[in-house]
This record gives C-alpha cells, structure tokens and sequence, in this order.
C-alpha cells in the first residue's frame, strides 16, 4: 500500500525560506529593540540569526539543485530509484 507524504502547495514551499529570512531579521530586530533584558535579547538574537542562516542555506541548496537537474537532458533521471 503506498503512502502519500504530506506535501505543502507549491507557493508556500518557494515561499519557505523568505519566510524564514524574514522572521530571523524580525528576531534580530526585536532583539536589538529588548536591549534591557539581556538574556532575552541574547535567546532571540541567535533564535533571528539561525533562523536567517537556515534560510539563506534553503535557498543556495535548492538553486544548486536546480543547476544540477539543468545539466542533465531527463531530470527526472536524478530522481531516488526506490521512489515511484
């Protein structure tokens, strides 16, 4: 019986990593502005900054990816032999 795995509609999944950049400077912004509490500010600074860094990486990943189906005449050639 073969499973269907959950999947996002196509414009979230390409909206995905802005969506991470924009919530990591969000974070690094309230961070800056919550300078009082220093702990806090700390928490959300890195939360921001790994957030920001999770998203630059999705998209330098997928643009590789996509380079790579280019060079090849059949994409779907690179896809996993065990996938249907």
């Amino acid at each position: 019986m073969p499973r269907n795995p959950l999947r996002l509609s196509r414009p979230l999944y390409e909206g995905l990593p802005w969506i991470y950049v924009a919530c990591g400077l969000v974070a690094l912004v309230g961070s800056y502005r919550s300078s009082s509490r220093s702990f806090f500010s700390l928490l959300i600074g890195l939360l921001g900054l790994l957030s920001v860094l999770a998203g630059i990486v999705v998209l330098l990943r997928r643009r590789d990816y996509r380079e790579l189906r280019s060079h090849y005449g059949d994409p779907d050639s690179l896809r996993d032999p065990g996938q249907d």
